[in-house]
């Protein structure tokens, strides 16, 4: 019946039944399964007969299954939404049965956020409806909201905010204005954060993950592909990836940290546990390894160059010349060493460029001057200007960069050297301008058919990721280990400002003081030409 208006009087409703219960109505059918739904004319207004009511004697009378329905009864569609907290709401992390450790067919608790498997009267997310009260749950892969124990769907716009959260999706329109304007959001509680600024969780020893997933979300031509393409189709850790990049950039989020917990379960399995949120590994050797392994997570092959995005972004080619160096004895019985006539050279392709650090001093000068040395970037990039040699392995090779070069070059600065007793830090400040920006036309062999000779080359810094060695234990004065820390620095284009990240830390610096730190890691872009367009 419909209700009551505040203007009749309940004198005249006398003798009316008063309107179906709230609450679930049960019928005596113990042979409920979960496919079984009632019709549209079962599910409104049925009442309980007289003999259905308990007389009172007790615990012999059959338990009674819900009835399932496939629309919510007229009047009520809204029922139990109340009861959905949107503050412990967390789709962060891995989609598994909070019971049975499932991952098929999982559903998150709108009230509580735990995930369980199932809606059916057998499911662990069914009798936890029936249990606690918690009535409202989300399918995390299609994203439809069901009410349980009753099993109808509920369709209502103010979900939306809430899938949304679950699994963000963009525009064409709104990827392309990402780095063009600035952005601000705010959080459930009211917080302010910028989109793909945010802190990212240190669940335990997992930072060296950090500081590569916040480098590589702003690479654009990357972050864009996994922001638009339909990646259903592709690998597990491709998606968890996608996912990762778009909760970053999400500018309706709750909070204003995301959790890299899901991708770090997958880069676990996939890596047979070489990299793991336990135990601390090297940020480039997590970065090569995870850009090998995306490559052919999009359908790269091991052979052919060009053939995913990730080769497209940051594959350049490399020309070595190699010389082989001999040892004799004179007649003296004198070693020497002879220089090969024959110059070997080979072009090899890379993803990445690493940079060596000059030996730091042992000693300070009289004016303590020393204490930290400095070089510049330009210095150790010398190695690629195919004039300075290099000895290695009985060989001496030289370096030259070729055209074309690549949208984004990333340079790996070695710090760390070990021997067989002791692992040694290189604690040499590389200093750079990144407010003019890099000059890569020294170190690339000229070719009038890809690029006029003599023109410069820009780069602009994207990401620097630095190190910093923390005292082991605090109270303890002069013990000698130090631990490893990692922070980011970003560059918010739309803003033309710096932000450094550490963990769940996000801080503006100024862009004069990004070389201070030590850096282990860069980012660098190709600057585009006035018409927007890559100079070749």
């Amino acid at each position: 019946m419909s209700k009551r208006h505040a203007s009749e009087a309940l004198e005249d409703l006398y003798g009316v039944d008063s309107p179906a219960s709230k609450r679930s109505r049960f019928d005596e059918g113990p042979e409920v399964d979960g496919n079984t739904t009632a019709t549209p004319s079962e599910n409104r207004g049925d009442s309980i007969s007289d003999d259905d009511v308990d007389d009172g004697d007790g615990g012999n009378a059959p338990a009674r299954a819900p009835i399932r329905q496939s629309a919510p009864t007229e009047g009520y569609g809204d029922l139990y939404l109340d009861t959905i907290d949107r503050n412990v709401l967390d789709f962060d992390f891995e989609k598994l049965c909070s019971i049975s450790l499932s991952n098929i067919n999982v559903y998150a608790c709108l009230v509580c956020g735990k995930y369980f498997q199932g809606r059916g009267p057998k499911s662990h997310a069914y009798f936890h409806a029936l249990e606690d009260g918690h009535h409202v749950f989300i399918n995390m892969a299609t994203q439809k909201v069901y009410v349980l124990p009753e099993g109808y769907e509920v369709r209502s716009k103010s979900l939306d905010d809430i899938k949304y959260v679950s699994d963000p999706r963009y525009s064409r329109q709104e990827v392309m204005e990402l780095d063009r304007k600035p952005r601000t959001a705010w959080t459930l509680g009211g917080k302010q954060y910028t989109p793909g600024y945010v802190g990212m969780n240190n669940i335990k020893e997992n930072d060296y993950l950090n500081v590569v997933m916040q480098a590589l979300s702003h690479v654009g031509p990357l972050r864009n592909f996994l922001l638009l393409e339909d990646l259903s189709s592709r690998s597990e850790l491709v998606k968890r990836c996608a996912i990762l990049f778009r909760k970053i950039w999400n500018s309706r989020a709750f909070k204003n940290h995301v959790s890299p917990h899901e991708l770090l379960q997958e880069i676990s399995l996939r890596s047979n546990k070489k990299f793991t949120l336990t135990e601390q590994s090297d940020p480039v050797d997590f970065l090569s390894w995870f850009l090998n392994n995306l490559h052919l997570g999009l359908g790269g092959s091991k052979t052919k160059p060009g053939s995913s995005i990730i080769q497209r972004i940051f594959q350049g080619k490399l020309k070595v010349e190699s010389q082989a160096i001999t040892a004799k004895a004179d007649l003296g019985d004198r070693l020497r060493f002879e220089e090969a006539a024959e110059v070997k050279t080979d072009i090899t392709r890379f993803l990445l460029l690493t940079l060596d650090l000059p030996p730091a001093p042992l000693f300070q000068d009289e004016l303590e001057g020393n204490i930290i040395p400095q070089v510049p970037l330009t210095t150790i990039l010398s190695k690629y200007d195919g004039v300075k040699a290099q000895e290695h392995l009985a060989q001496r090779k030289r370096y030259r960069l070729m055209h074309p070069l690549p949208p984004y070059l990333i340079f790996h600065i070695k710090r760390f050297s070990k021997n067989k007793f002791v692992s040694e830090r290189n604690p040499t400040i590389v200093t750079f301008d990144a407010r003019v920006g890099l000059d890569a036309s020294p170190y690339v062999e000229p070719s009038p058919a890809d690029y006029p000779p003599g023109e410069p080359i820009w780069y602009d810094l994207v990401a620097n990721v630095t190190h910093e060695a923390v005292r082991a234990k605090e109270d303890v004065a002069d013990t000698g280990e130090e631990r490893k820390t990692w922070k980011v620095q970003l560059k918010d284009k739309g803003r033309d400002e710096w932000v450094v990240c550490q963990d769940l830390f996000v801080e503006q610096i100024q862009k004069e003081l990004l070389y201070l730190g030590e850096s282990y890691l860069q980012v660098w872009e190709r600057r585009r030409d006035s018409r927007g367009k890559q100079k070749r």
